[in-house]
């Protein structure tokens, strides 16, 4: 079968011309719209660079604004740092002075326990509750008040230091919270477009849940310096009373010491002085007693020399009754030999009374003097004690300033 051939299209001059002129009008719109768009992206592409550099310039300012900001407060923290750290070292300094008055109390309190202990060892009539066994357990009793306030303190103090050296972390850490942040936005505000790291990252534009406003930021660090200026504060304060509390319970101690020392002094000198009137008066007896054995050997000689007189008269008499009859006579030999016996007679009882009464004397003088020995003993003994153990045991407190 044939092929056929179709004939093109055949277009008038009027069409190619119109044509033409489409294309022409349609070119210059496009032209001109793209002329447009050239001269708007360049506007705007300088714009936006002005912008952007407006912008940098602005989060320049912004980094030094913060940067200003951190170093102030650094500053500050800094500045609280020293104070609250020089007073940690100074409380820690007066702790140590309550820990040392404390240890300072031990021997004192043992001297003076072991002076009552002591003066149990007194005897008889000397156990007496004295002066100085008064000013002794008044010193007991001061210096365990002064131990237990000196505890108190202690712990006192204790907590004091606690709390400093909380501040004094907390200050630590919010400095070194600043020192942190404080590289990272000089690190960040040295950054140039043409520095090298630099990297997209996606989704960092964006406000992070845990971060805290700049009012929380400053409120953070100026509660933390305000904190640690009241511990500080409280710290004084403290380091003052304390200072007080060691010159009263040091004073207290140095006077009842002083008061305990003289009720010793003036004891030893009264028991001295009465075993010296003891030994005085001992010393009398015994040459009393001495005497009285003298007389009592006396009137034993003069009794004994009665005996003969009185044989002599009664031998006289009885060889009398021998007169034969009418010379047994009542004559005055007969009556002046009655006379005699009844005269020696008595004599010798007289004689014998007052022997009695020597030798009565004399048991109740060895008795006397017994018990003046004995109280003379009791006397030294308690000189010994007194003199001896507890003021020799005295003589090392040293009760100086805490």
């Amino acid at each position: 079968m044939a092929k056929v051939v179709q004939t093109p299209q055949r277009f008038t001059h009027e069409e190619w011309t119109r044509s033409n002129l489409t294309k022409y009008a349609n070119a210059e719109v496009e032209r001109q719209a793209a002329e447009r768009l050239v001269d708007e992206s360049k506007r705007y592409a300088d714009e936006t660079e002005k912008r952007t550099e407006k912008t940098q310039r602005d989060v320049s300012k912004k980094f030094q604004q913060r940067l200003d900001d951190i170093r102030y407060w650094k500053k500050e923290l800094d500045d609280k740092l020293e104070g609250i750290t020089t007073e940690v070292d100074n409380l820690l300094a007066f702790q140590n002075r309550v820990e040392k008055a404390l240890e300072a109390t031990d021997e004192p309190l043992h001297i003076a326990q072991r002076c009552l202990a002591n003066r149990e060892q007194r005897l008889g009539i000397d156990l007496v509750h004295d002066d100085a066994q008064k000013e002794l357990i008044k010193e007991v009793e001061t210096i365990e008040g002064v131990r237990a306030l000196l505890k108190r303190t202690l712990d006192q103090t204790g907590e004091q230091v606690r709390l400093n050296r909380k501040s004094k972390y907390r200050l630590e850490k919010d400095l070194k919270d600043k020192f942190q942040a404080q590289s990272i936005d000089e690190y960040l505000e040295n950054l140039k477009n043409n520095s090298s790291g630099l990297q997209f990252k996606d989704g960092v534009a964006k406000i992070d849940p845990n971060s805290v406003t700049p009012d929380e930021w400053q409120d953070f660090s100026n509660e933390n310096i305000e904190s640690a200026e009241r511990e500080r504060q409280s710290s004084v304060e403290l380091r003052s009373l304390v200072d007080g509390i060691l010159q009263s319970t040091a004073n207290d101690m140095q006077k009842q010491c002083g008061e305990v020392n003289l009720a010793f002094t003036k004891r030893i000198a009264e028991t001295k002085d009465t075993k010296g009137k003891l030994e005085d008066h001992l010393n009398k007896v015994l040459s009393q007693i001495r005497e009285m054995e003298e007389n009592i050997s006396q009137l034993k000689k003069s009794i004994a020399d009665k005996e003969q007189p009185l044989k002599l008269a009664q031998t006289r008499l009885n060889t009398r009754t021998e007169r034969p009859n009418v010379e047994l006579c009542r004559d005055t030999v007969q009556y002046r030999l009655i006379e005699e016996v009844s005269e020696i007679e008595t004599s010798v009882a007289g004689l014998q009374h007052r022997l009695d009464q020597s030798q009565n004397s004399l048991k109740g003088l060895v008795r006397n003097q017994l018990e003046l020995e004995e109280d003379i003993e009791v006397k030294a003994n308690t000189i010994f004690v007194d003199e001896v153990e507890c003021m020799g045991m005295r003589k090392s407190i040293n009760i100086e300033k805490f």
